[in-house]
């Protein structure tokens, strides 16, 4: 009886944190379609400033409200000593590696697209059609604003979320599947796009274990969508 009250118990807690986290990501959707919405009323003037700024409002909140349950989390469970780690010429030029790592995938991916191998990403396509009607807060939510809360959400939560023990097997895990799931966001499909998107969230996983500090995954992630755009 004891060990079928554990495992509901475990099986409770389990659901209970799933829908936590896709709650997380519900609040991140509703967040971009407020830019999806200023976009579409992008010859609407009045309109715009008026959606705009109700996403600024609710974009600075739902920061505040992701932070700090991030920092929460650290607080209740850190097995990983996840902090800040400062940043050094060793760390520096370890970020720089990773970096480059990413830019060998998006220029092998590419290639791939140019030489019709691969098809030019849809969800890449819609954000470059955005931000060609609304081009500065496209900019601006896609390379400042999205990896903040990506990463929080992606590595951050999810991780001390379904992954909190420190073993090599959890953290194999952890990497391997927040990966899929960020290619998915992107991709919805079985796909080599979906690979492509799920190598650069792998990269993303492995840079947040190894540097112990998500101001480095979103330094990346900030890169990345900046080369990504340009």
């Amino acid at each position: 009886m004891n060990s079928l009250n554990k495992a509901i118990n475990w099986l409770l807690d389990w659901v209970l944190r799933d829908l936590k986290w896709l709650g997380f990501l519900l609040l991140y959707l509703i967040d971009s379609l407020f830019l999806t919405l200023a976009t579409q009323q992008a010859s609407h003037g009045s309109a715009t400033n008026r959606t705009i700024g109700s996403m600024l409002i609710y974009s600075g909140l739902l920061l505040a409200f992701i932070t700090w349950r991030y920092q929460k989390q650290l607080q209740q469970n850190n097995p990983r000593l996840f902090g800040r780690t400062p940043f050094t010429g060793k760390t520096v030029s370890q970020l720089i590696g990773f970096f480059l790592l990413m830019l060998a995938i998006q220029y092998s991916w590419s290639i791939l697209i140019t030489t019709h191998i691969l098809p030019s990403p849809a969800n890449q396509t819609a954000i470059n059609q955005q931000v060609i009607q609304l081009p500065f807060w496209n900019l601006a939510y896609a390379v400042l604003l999205a990896p903040v809360i990506e990463e929080l959400i992606f590595r951050g939560i999810f991780l001390n979320y379904f992954f909190s023990k420190n073993t090599k097997l959890m953290n194999f895990l952890g990497i391997f599947v927040s990966g899929l799931i960020f290619g998915f966001m992107h991709v919805s499909s079985f796909t080599p796009t979906l690979i492509m998107y799920s190598a650069l969230g792998w990269v993303l996983g492995y840079s947040y274990l190894h540097f112990r500090d998500i101001r480095y995954d979103m330094t990346l992630h900030f890169l990345n969508n900046a080369l990504s755009l340009i």
